[in-house]
């Protein structure tokens, strides 16, 4: 590299780091008489070195970013006004201008323009920008320019921080001290200590001959060259050529291009490493290790989010560090390397390790690790394997422990297994060896930040505003529901839905293993299960909980699933006075739903006859909702399918809304309608009797349903046979027709 670069720049404004920048562009002009070009790159500050200067760039540098030719001697005059042998070239007044220079085009510019200048002085502004950053990328010497100030040394403290985490050479940065005073308090000793670094040179505090160049719209080193000020600009200049500090600062190893692309490591055969033993990964368990050591990772309060910004503020520090102390060439050979090496080592110690961008990605709605080197999640209903990894198997059971320690839960090999919940209350289960052979594994059902409503379901396809409409009439109506449906086909967010449709003066109890349920009411009461203490006793299941909310005063009693015994404590609480209860059940159709509760009711322990459970059941619940999720990972709602009793000994069902599927279009996408089979619910006269008005016209086909090209044929009763695309046998008969066209109620075998 022929000519050096130097880029002046502050923590803070107000510091007078424009003006040391402009004067040490002419200082090294007249003094060192050699030809200097002056950059402003500080885009928080446009125009302010044309002012200082009082020189106008006949081009500023957007145009010169824009510019498509080669940079050479010639070219670049085009570009630049020349006073003293200065050559500037400023920034665009326009703040749009400014904010729009291509980063990566100046880049280039740099490049060329030190075989053109010997020196080329830079104000690089008082925030990292990218433009900033870019010029730093190219310096050979960093001027942080600071004042004797508590707060300006506090904020010169933090760049240097950031510039060091950025892996910028720390001999590369140097301190200059503006408005510098005899027998103040912050002397440079104070300043050096503050920092961790010596100060490279003092400017005196000069106001009458600053203020005095800047009434003139020049240079103090043309207005007044024998002041304090130009003297110190003059002596800082006198310093760096008699050490040579530009010559032996020029062999440092600087940061590349924040964009390059790390390369992977390789094995002796030139495969690419496998399984984490990169020298990456190896350098992250070094470190990692150094820094269990060297701190108290668990010293802050979980709950205190101040406290945790400060433990990762100082567990940073630490980091980069022992960072500093490792070899890490051919490993870290960027600024960009060198961020994500440290935040990876942060997410590890202090949160979910690699799982924290894939948590923070809105797009994301699952996680899944098997074991420490796989890595899947969810995105768009699909699932994809993670580029990231943990570094080993201690890792991943560090995390389970981080997630279940807070809500007391314990995770070992003599209950190797837990439910657990995340703060943003997202599902979370984990099996730890002997019971999972390949690892730890972990599952994270995500839930949005955002509580969804019924908008957003009609919004994405799972369901119609007609659908919608009746389930907030059932809901207001105390009906009781169950959700049926697979695993991960939206049961949680359903209910949450139709929890949102339950009056505000009511009084709701929810029952869960880990609390996922999130109602918008004021008046609820959350209860969870708790496993057994270390010596197996203490356990809080489900049905003791249910058992519970029955002498809590409910209103309404919310199970977040029934999977066991409890399901006869839910339909007994349903059929004893607690209408207006939900829960979900896993099934694949409201026929099976009701076989699953029949077979979860005999979990209990009782001796009930089938016959007795099925009555219980027709008795209890009114209606069942099937959600699934389809095969291109859409979740629609299939059926809005109500209970009318016993026909014999079969439960009778009769759909009111169904999901009809078309076709599966070139990209996989499932095409269907939802289609109102034109049945009027039982409860809906009984609603109209008492005063309440419900629209019709909601059980009817009409827009944004398409009208189906003939009527939907009636399903078959117990006794009829079954028909390809029919309901299952036990369904009685509701003509589509008379239901939508006469509004009364169709006739139902007993």
């Amino acid at each position: 590299m022929a000519g050096h670069i130097i880029s002046v720049i502050g923590g803070k404004g107000g510091l007078g780091k424009s003006q040391v920048a402009a004067n040490l562009a002419f200082a090294y002009a007249i003094e060192g008489k050699v030809k200097t070009l002056l950059l402003d790159f500080d885009q928080k500050a446009s125009g302010d070195q044309d002012f200082i200067t009082g020189m106008k760039g006949k081009k500023n540098l957007k145009e010169l970013a824009d510019f498509k030719g080669a940079i050479d001697p010639n070219s670049i005059l085009q570009f630049a006004n020349m006073n003293q042998n200065v050559f500037y070239i400023g920034m665009p007044n326009e703040t749009a201008a400014s904010n729009s220079i291509e980063v990566e085009a100046l880049g280039r510019t740099l490049k060329a323009v030190t075989n053109i200048y010997p020196v080329t002085i830079i104000d690089a502004g008082n925030e990292l920008t990218p433009l900033a950053i870019k010029a730093l990328e190219f310096s050979t010497l960093i001027l942080v320019v600071c004042t004797p100030d508590i707060l300006a040394l506090n904020q010169t403290k933090r760049l240097y921080s950031d510039l060091v985490t950025m892996m910028f050479p720390k001999d590369m940065i140097q301190f200059v001290v503006n408005q510098a005073q005899q027998g103040h308090p912050v002397t440079n000793d104070v300043i050096a200590k503050t920092i961790g670094k010596p100060v490279f040179s003092a400017i005196p505090k000069d106001d009458q001959n600053c203020i005095l160049a800047l009434n003139q719209k020049k240079p103090v080193m043309l207005v007044a060259k024998s002041s304090p000020f130009a003297k110190g600009i003059i002596d800082t200049v006198r310093r760096l050529n008699e050490k040579n500090v530009l010559k032996t600062l020029e062999r440092l190893t600087k940061p590349t291009d924040a964009g390059a692309k790390k390369e992977e490591p390789k094995n002796a055969d030139g495969s690419t490493v496998k399984n984490g033993k990169s020298p990456w990964t190896e350098l992250k368990s070094r470190i990692h290790k150094a820094l269990v050591e060297e701190m108290d990772l668990k010293k802050a309060d979980d709950n205190d989010p101040k406290a945790q910004i400060i433990l990762k503020e100082q567990t940073k520090k630490v980091v980069v560090d022992l960072l500093g102390k490792e070899d890490t060439k051919g490993i870290l050979n960027s600024r960009d390397d060198m961020n994500q090496i440290v935040k990876e080592i942060l997410d590890e110690a202090l949160g979910l390790g690699p799982l924290e961008d894939l948590l923070r990605d809105k797009t994301v709605s699952e996680v899944m690790v098997v074991g420490p080197y796989k890595i899947y999640y969810e995105q768009g209903g699909k699932i994809k394997l993670s580029d990231v990894v943990f570094t080993n198997d201690r890792q991943v059971l560090n995390v389970i422990e981080r997630i279940v320690a807070p809500i007391g839960r314990r995770i070992d090999e003599k209950t190797p297994y837990v439910d657990a919940r995340l703060k943003d209350g997202s599902r979370v289960h984990a099996i730890i060896p002997p019971s999972s052979i390949d690892g730890c594994t972990i599952t994270i059902r995500k839930f949005p930040e955002k509580r969804l409503t019924y908008k957003d379901l009609v919004k994405y396809g799972s369901m119609t505003e007609n659908m919608a409409d009746f389930l907030r009439i059932a809901v207001e109506a105390h009906r009781n529901i169950i959700v049926s449906g697979g695993t991960g086909s939206g049961k949680t967010t359903l209910i949450n839905v139709l929890g949102g449709f339950i009056q505000s003066n009511e009084r709701i109890i929810t029952c869960e293993d880990s609390a996922e349920l999130n109602f918008p009411q004021e008046h609820i009461v959350r209860l969870e299960t708790r496993p057994p203490s270390l010596e197996g006793d203490g356990a809080i299941d489900i049905r003791c909980l249910v058992k519970q909310t029955l002498r809590m005063r409910p209103d309404r009693i919310v199970v977040g699933e029934c999977r066991g015994g409890e399901t006869l404590d839910m339909l007994q609480a349903m059929g004893t006075g607690h209408d207006g209860s939900m829960t979900t059940v896993h099934s694949n159709n409201p026929r099976e739903c009701i076989g699953r509760l029949e077979t979860l009711v005999q979990y209990a322990g009782t001796s009930i006859s089938p016959r007795a459970i099925k009555e219980m059941i027709a008795n209890a619940v009114h209606m069942i909702i099937q959600q699934s999720r389809l095969d291109d990972g859409s979740r629609r709602v299939m059926y809005i399918t109500e209970i009318g009793g016993m026909q014999g000994d079969t439960v009778i069902l009769q759909d009111i809304f169904l999901f009809i599927q078309k076709e599966i279009d070139k990209n996989g996408k499932i095409l269907g309608e939802f289609q109102a089979t034109g049945f009027i619910p039982k409860f809906i006269e009984v609603l109209e009797r008492k005063g309440y008005n419900v629209p019709r016209g909601i059980f009817s086909n009409r827009p944004p349903q398409a009208a189906p090209a003939t009527p939907v044929p009636p399903t078959p009763s117990a006794a009829a046979p079954a028909t390809p695309g029919a309901k299952p046998a036990g369904t009685s008969t509701a003509p589509a027709a008379a239901g939508a066209a006469g509004g009364a109620k169709p006739p139902v075998k007993k």
